[in-house]
């Protein structure tokens, strides 16, 4: 509009080319500064939002609280869920365990079976105490995990995931990270016994070898076995496997899994899987639907049934 009307008056002779020039001129330096300040407004409203978003996360104090509780001298690795139930923060109404209870000796192996969303990944959080039930208690060698510090209780459980955590840094220092202050001749020994010494031997830095940033510069079956060496090394009382060998092909398997066999040795072990070659071996199995334990069993027990949830399990496994 403005150029029309320039336009006009150009031609009716009111105006020079000359002026008409540096009135589009001007007229263009106004309008870049106009949106110059729009975009600076709109940068410092983001800036605003995510500084508030910032200080609410610094002022965020978190429910379970280290340094308070008892820390025992010593620990059996006894693990009790009694009568646990349990719902999500965000999602108090859809509870994911209901009044689910369970024991686990030292030395003996738990396997937890179930579909998808069964509630077999939240006992894992609680053991670990990311969260506290809102009913029932979980105890280790009889004393609520609520009344013990809560680093302690961390270091008397050893976790092993499906897809392990590893830093750009050493592989003797992934495996020492387990156990901060432990010797190189305590880290090789924990790679030995998790079947990792000799590959890492053979990588051309042996132990000094950089996996990178969450491994990706070695294999699905040599990460597993660093994270084990890691859990060896840290010389837990209570195991927690969560589908450790599900991302493997059947070769990584049969050496991963003799490695797990090592670290389960004398500890109390929740195993979290679907594969039926990882839950065979248990002491005994547990079968959630809809976070309740529908059968319980060892595996020549429950697949005596063929009609057992179980049963249909082991058939969608073969």
């Amino acid at each position: 509009l403005v150029l029309a009307c320039g336009m006009h008056q150009l031609l009716a002779g009111r105006l020079t080319i000359g002026s008409f020039t540096a009135f589009t001129t001007y007229v263009s330096l106004y309008e870049q500064g106009f949106t110059a300040l729009a975009g600076i407004w709109l940068n410092t409203k983001q800036t605003l939002i995510a500084a508030g978003r910032f200080l609410s996360l610094l002022q965020r104090r978190p429910a379970i609280l280290p340094s308070v509780g008892a820390e025992p001298a010593s620990c059996r690795g006894h693990l009790e869920l009694r009568d646990v139930s349990f719902a999500y923060p965000l999602a108090k109404e859809c509870a994911v365990l209901k009044g689910l209870s369970f024991e686990v000796e030292p030395g003996s192996v738990l396997a937890l079976v179930g579909a998808s969303g069964a509630g077999k990944t939240t006992v894992g959080r609680l053991i670990e105490r990311f969260y506290d039930p809102q009913q029932g208690a979980l105890l280790l060698d009889g004393t609520d995990f609520r009344a013990l510090e809560l680093r302690w209780l961390r270091r008397q459980i050893g976790f092993v995931e499906q897809e392990p955590i590893l830093f750009d840094c050493s592989l003797m220092e992934n495996i020492k990270y387990g156990r901060p202050g432990a010797s190189d001749e305590a880290a090789i020994a924990a790679a030995e016994r998790a079947n990792a010494d000799a590959f890492i031997r053979s990588l051309p830095e042996g132990y000094a070898t950089r996996p990178g940033e969450k491994g990706v510069r070695i294999s699905g079956g040599q990460k597993q076995r660093v994270a084990i060496a890691r859990a060896i090394s840290k010389e837990p009382r209570l195991l927690l496997l969560d589908e450790a060998t599900s991302a493997l092909d059947s070769t990584n398997e049969a050496v991963v899994q003799a490695s797990l066999e090592a670290l389960m040795e004398g500890r109390a072990t929740v195993v979290i899987a679907h594969r039926l070659s990882t839950v065979v071996r248990a002491t005994r199995i547990l079968v959630l639907s809809g976070g309740v334990a529908v059968e319980s069993g060892t595996h020549a027990e429950l697949s005596a049934d063929a009609g057992s949830a179980y049963s249909r399990f082991m058939r969608h496994q073969l």
